[in-house]
């Protein structure tokens, strides 16, 4: 399990719409699914991520090298996301894919964190699209 010390730790974290929200350890694996190796579990991810680095799907896809199709068929959990978009998250805005694929975020630099965590909690990673 965890240590008293993670299990009491609160994480400060500035949502989107301005309000904050202090969250424990146990609600950002929560929040990630952490260990969720699901389609559904990467779909989720995937969109905060987008977010978080501020992409449309045309974007991100464009910038991964495959189809808007391709970044919203992974949103809508059709297919797991593939290697361009993630390796592209990666290079460009340090999000790698063990946060995209398995929801583990501790390796991840704060300011990621905050603003994956943000959009989880904001609930942008429900399915739908910021227009392109």
């Amino acid at each position: 399990m965890y240590t008293q010390a993670q299990e009491s730790l609160y994480v400060h974290i500035v949502c989107t719409s301005g309000d904050t929200l202090d969250m424990t350890y146990d609600d950002k694996v929560a929040l990630a699914r952490t260990g969720d190796f699901s389609k559904e579990a990467a779909a989720v991810r995937l969109r905060a991520a987008r977010m978080a680095a501020g992409l449309s799907q045309e974007e991100l896809g464009k910038a991964a090298g495959i189809s808007k199709a391709a970044i919203s068929n992974s949103e809508k959990a059709l297919s797991f996301p593939g290697r361009s978009a993630l390796i592209y998250l990666y290079q460009a805005h340090r999000i790698d894919l063990n946060f995209t694929m398995a929801g583990q975020f501790t390796q991840l630099p704060g300011d990621i964190q905050d603003a994956l965590f943000s959009a989880l909690a904001a609930g942008d990673s429900a399915p739908s699209q910021r227009a392109s």
